[in-house]
């Protein structure tokens, strides 16, 4: 198997990662990223597919992944902060979006909790997975999924630019994934500053989780939504808008 011309050693060593393990196709590269940690799998070991047949996204979605029609990776680390998980997701998104500005025709706008857009199209999304021993992560799992090119569907989607790269592309995020990785603690001011920057749905009206305004994001990577009196702070769920956008 070679991607886009490439071996697995030739990403590995391209990459600056201990391992790469390719695949013509897989069910889900979350799933190979998780038997290969159980076998001991060091940190930074990728799993990269060129298509996937049971792709996923949070809450048991199902993620499109054609072979050749986008970039489906997931990254093994091994954590030291177990508090940093909770924002991980959101850390790895604000990490890639400066990354795939580059390749993109517009830039790349973030939605709670781990969407990426440009402009009404979801281009990629983040799916963090962990493994713990007693009160301790002994492994993440960090799947990406990075649309090369628009799928077409009922649902608005958007592509990187044409005749763009996949390796010169994943090159780049997997040195931002695992700077992200690597950092500890709640979000930072900057941060947020950066998110907010960023922020698809800012001031936008939404149903779900709850009914109201959203206002942004807070350190501990929930949501902020105005319901009138009060803010409400959502930790989990999905976030659907009245409009879409």
């Amino acid at each position: 198997m070679r991607y886009d011309g490439c071996s697995s050693e030739d990403l590995a060593a391209r990459l600056g990662l201990p391992r790469v393990a390719l695949f013509e196709e897989v069910g889900s590269t979350l799933d190979v990223a998780h038997a290969l940690a159980a076998d001991g799998a060091p940190a930074g070991t990728l799993i990269v597919a060129d298509a996937q047949t049971s792709g996923r996204g949070r809450m048991g979605r199902s993620w499109r992944s054609d072979a050749g029609a986008g970039i489906w990776v997931t990254l093994v680390e091994r954590p030291r902060d177990a508090a940093s998980l909770d924002v991980l997701s959101l850390r790895i998104g604000l990490a890639l979006a400066p990354v795939l500005d580059a390749f993109s025709a517009a830039p790349v706008r973030l939605k709670w909790p781990n969407d990426l857009y440009v402009g009404p199209g979801k281009l990629g999304g983040v799916l963090v997975e962990a493994r713990w021993r007693d009160a301790a992560p002994e492994w993440t799992a960090i799947g990406v999924g990075v649309n090369v090119r628009a799928p077409a569907g009922d649902l608005p989607a958007a592509g990187l630019a044409a005749g763009v790269s996949r390796v010169e592309v994943l090159s780049r995020m997997v040195a931002a994934m695992r700077a992200a990785a690597a950092r500890v603690g709640a979000l930072e001011q900057g941060e947020l500053d950066a998110f907010a920057v960023r922020d698809a749905v800012a001031g936008r009206r939404c149903r779900e989780p709850v009914a109201g305004v959203v206002r942004g994001i807070d350190s501990s990577g929930a949501l902020v939504v105005d319901i009138g009196p009060e803010l409400a702070i959502i930790r989990a769920g999905s976030l659907v808008l009245e409009e879409a956008l």
